[in-house]
């Protein structure tokens, strides 16, 4: 996929993104990008700058919960889980966002009937 098909994601999604990314088991930060770049197929890159402020945010709201784990290199990386609350937040978000995504889609592929 080229730069030019690749684009910023709308304010506000980055955070149903990666807690969707985290639903599906434990996970470490960079790992969470590269999961997002891989499932959208190369047209979304999450800059550092961007997840690390968003991961603190959702744990912070108590979404997410942190451990920290070493690596069999000795490193430690700190590694995300969604819990209860964030599960219900998460199955909220997706169902707005299906909503919302369902609507926008009418407007855009729809015609002006009854307009001259």
């Amino acid at each position: 996929m080229s730069t030019a098909d690749k684009f910023d994601l709308p304010q506000g999604t980055l955070d149903l993104l990666i807690m969707r990314v985290v639903a599906l088991g434990p996970i470490h930060g960079y790992a969470i990008a590269q999961r997002i770049q891989q499932m959208s197929r190369e047209a979304l890159q999450v800059q550092q700058g961007s997840l690390y402020p968003a991961l603190h945010r959702l744990e912070y709201k108590k979404f997410l919960k942190a451990n920290w784990k070493a690596f069999e290199t000795g490193r430690e990386a700190k590694y995300y889980d969604v819990n209860a609350i964030g599960r219900t937040h998460l199955k909220a978000e997706t169902e707005n966002w299906s909503r919302l995504t369902d609507v926008v889609g009418l407007i855009l592929k729809g015609t002006l009937e009854g307009t001259s």
